[in-house]
């Protein structure tokens, strides 16, 4: 289960590292983006939210 859980992961990770998902993903409404000069500083406070709030939904039914 955990090899499993972990190719998971990495299949997921490979593809949003490649582009994919990168439209929606760290754009939400609430995320935190500042740019000033040469100076951006970028903190995606909601998406980790609701990346959360997703692994604990599929935690919790993979745990029953």
């Amino acid at each position: 289960m955990l090899a499993i859980l972990g190719g998971v992961i990495t299949i997921v990770g490979l593809a949003l590292w490649t582009g994919f998902g990168a439209s929606w993903l760290g754009r939400l409404p609430g995320d935190i983006r500042i740019e000033r000069g040469n100076l951006a500083f970028y903190f995606p406070i909601v998406t980790c939210i609701v990346i959360s709030i997703v692994v604990t939904l599929l935690m919790s039914v993979f745990r029953r």
